[in-house]
């Protein structure tokens, strides 16, 4: 048996997963602060997110007593950028979150001037203030003395995986893995090497990067309360949650119902480049091998639902949408396209504004409640189209995320995009992933080949006639006709 720790840190909250044999047997999660300077700014304390994810830690030992950690995974919310002093361990600015949107102009310059099919062809990314390339600039631009620093190797930069490992390791390690810097707009996703004419472009001196290593690599010890333990496996979330829902083969897919939903299909060793709104990125490397993934993006899955009970107060909690959409036969001819920060893949439309279409006098909170539920479904069906084609054949869908214990939308998901979908009994895939990896990382090997985790799971499988689907399909299209800026 194996004790690893998990250390999982997300966007609003840190937290920390003890798994023994892959099975979770302890957490602990602590939020921290949010901040928006200016409108579309989003920022993160960098001690407050060290220090809420200390916090869990402790809480982990504690359960633990004198038992033995044998290893460490991280996985992280990816694109958030740190710079800090390297002698100091100071950060110059707070962390750019992946959510901001400060660089809009410069990113859109750098559209005008052409460089999209390069930036596309080396990062598999397309161009976007979502990705930490940008971030990074504005900080060199914007922060004093930070351009000159950089320049004299004085600062590091790092998201939040590599400002962890720094920090846990005593400054000892500057590393990130190949998940975390394919997400970064600086990284050859061909080569697998920092890009010398991206860092030109975007005016960032090669000395401010980390190392890259593989997703399960000896990442350094970290020290930690009077204990040593070694951090063994690294992954951003999403690719963490693919690994952790055992999507190894090509075709195997995942989606994550969160705020936003995120899916993600192995495309085994070759990248694909499709010209859809399809992000191409790395998923894992292992055993020298590099495994590459499809992701598609929605910005509002489960926040739709939030919208319903916080603004709206049509429900009193998130699970009552479930009931009231159960309780009428159909939507009512009633759509809503939730774009209230824009549309992701495939339109990738920031100024897109969200709709409510088909209202009628017999419209009641039960259709609007159905409506909803069935928007996020939608959205992850219009991204499983692009994957399919882009040549790829889906095995299976393996759904995690809070929204993903809705079995409306997990039969309607099911329906409309054709797709036989699985939902395991444990909900920790993002953490079971670095886990995972950690674990393969102590003993040398995959010791959970396979499905390590079928049993329990749910399945939901589609039954809905053809035309029904069709005749929906159809009405969704119209609906997000009607929001797009353009």
């Amino acid at each position: 048996m194996s004790i690893i720790l998990a250390i999982d840190q997300g966007t609003t909250s840190s937290r920390a997963i003890l798994f023994d044999d892959l099975k979770p047997v302890f957490k602990a999660q602590h939020e921290f602060p949010q901040h928006y300077p200016k409108s579309g700014w989003v920022e993160h304390d960098p001690k407050q997110i060290l220090d809420s994810q200390i916090l869990c830690i402790k809480e982990a030992f504690d359960f633990l007593g004198k038992q033995k950690v044998d290893a460490i995974g991280i996985t992280n919310q990816r694109e958030t950028v740190i710079v800090w002093d390297k002698d100091t361990g100071i950060p110059v600015y707070n962390a750019i979150v992946w959510q901001c949107r400060r660089t809009s102009d410069f990113c859109e310059q750098l559209k005008q001037d052409g460089y999209g099919s390069m930036i596309r062809g080396k990062t598999g990314l397309p161009i976007d203030p979502y990705f930490s390339a940008s971030k990074i600039r504005w900080i060199l631009h914007n922060v004093d003395g930070a351009a000159e620093k950089a320049e004299r190797g004085q600062l590091l930069f790092g998201t939040v995986d590599t400002w962890l490992i720094w920090n846990l390791t005593g400054g000892a390690v500057h590393a990130t893995d190949v998940s975390n810097a394919s997400r970064t707009q600086l990284f050859n996703i061909n080569t697998m090497e920092w890009d010398e004419e991206l860092l030109q472009l975007f005016g960032i001196p090669t000395s401010m990067l980390p190392t890259v290593l593989q997703s399960s690599d000896n990442y350094g010890t970290a020290h930690i309360h009077d204990r040593e333990i070694p951090i063994l496996g690294v992954a951003g979330d999403q690719q963490s949650a693919l690994f952790g829902q055992s999507c190894h083969c090509t075709g195997d897919c995942k989606n994550t119902y969160g705020t936003g939903a995120f899916l993600l299909t192995n495309i085994g060793d070759k990248p694909l480049f499709p010209a859809s709104g399809l992000i191409t990125t790395v998923a894992w490397k292992l055993d020298g091998k590099v495994t590459y993934a499809l992701e598609g993006s929605v910005f509002c899955a489960g926040s739709v639902i939030q919208w319903l009970r916080d603004s709206l107060g049509i429900i009193s909690a998130s699970a009552e949408s479930e009931f009231l959409a159960k309780s009428v036969e159909d939507n009512g001819g009633v759509f809503i396209v939730p774009a209230f920060t824009g549309l992701g893949a495939p339109y990738w439309d920031s100024e897109a504004r969200g709709v409510i279409c088909g209202l009628t006098r017999g419209s009641t909170r039960a259709h609007l409640a159905r409506a909803a539920l069935e928007s996020i479904a939608y959205q992850v069906n219009d991204l499983i189209t692009l994957v399919r084609d882009a040549g790829v054949t889906l095995n299976k869908l393996c759904v995690d995320g809070g929204a993903a214990e809705n079995n409306f939308l997990l039969k309607f998901q099911s329906d409309i995009s054709r797709v036989d979908i699985i939902r395991k009994a444990s909900v920790e895939a993002t953490a079971r992933g670095a886990a995972h990896l950690a674990d393969i990382g102590l003993h040398g090997r995959n010791r959970f080949a396979g499905d390590a985790y079928a049993e329990d799971s749910i399945y939901f499988r589609p039954t809905m006639e053809e035309k029904v689907r069709e005749t929906l399909l159809h009405g969704w299209d119209d609906a997000v006709g009607r929001t797009l800026s353009k």
